[in-house]
């Protein structure tokens, strides 16, 4: 199972003080996606992190939606709330598809390529 998800805060966090930066111009929210990064980093699963998502890959639903659960709580010290952008792909028997994926691609690419 793939899922592709996003986390960013907004408002003022509970106690009425920004986090830190979070009142800088650039609205930021480095610091918080550094937060939700580190608890998928620490899951032991497949990831890749770029500029706009995180992709995991786990074995199943509950285990690759607990990871989200839980780098969506370590986003919310930084707002008021959450917001969360997720896409799965479910596809049962099938592992390794984080790189598979991209690599069906690099082939059709060139095949196309070729011709």
């Amino acid at each position: 199972m793939l899922i592709a998800f996003s986390v960013a805060p907004s408002g003022i966090p509970q106690g009425g003080t920004p986090a830190d930066g979070a009142d800088r111009a650039d609205a930021s929210v480095h610091d918080a996606v550094a937060a939700a990064v580190r608890v998928v980093r620490e899951s032991g699963l497949p990831h890749r992190t770029t500029s706009m998502f995180t992709e995991i890959e786990g074995p199943d639903w509950d285990t690759v939606m607990g990871v989200v659960k839980r780098a969506t709580e370590a986003v919310m010290p930084f707002g008021s709330r959450v917001s969360l952008v997720l896409k799965a792909d479910i596809r049962p028997g099938y592992s390794g598809e984080l790189d598979a994926k991209i690599e069906r691609l690099e082939t059709a690419i060139e095949d196309s390529d070729a011709r």
